[in-house]
């Protein structure tokens, strides 16, 4: 059976307020721009900051990370 088939199947046994609920789902489905392709990061941007330090609280976020962390759970 395919696909087309098998929602009018469905759509046979809904209520009004559920075949309305629906259409508006279609439309905007319908209307719905698809996603550019995703492309990977170089990492460059973030590479940019990598060894700078601004401020004076560099040993204190230290402790904070080492005092806040826990063991990994796999």
């Amino acid at each position: 059976m395919i696909i087309k088939d098998i929602l009018i199947q469905e759509i046979e046994s809904l209520t009004e307020a559920q075949l309305a609920e629906a259409l508006e789902q279609i439309r905007l489905i319908k209307t719905k721009k698809p996603n550019p392709p995703h492309r990977k990061g170089s990492g460059k941007p973030i590479l940019r900051h990598a060894g700078r330090w601004v401020g004076n609280d560099l040993k204190e976020c230290l402790e904070r990370v080492y005092t806040s962390r826990g063991l990994a759970e796999f």
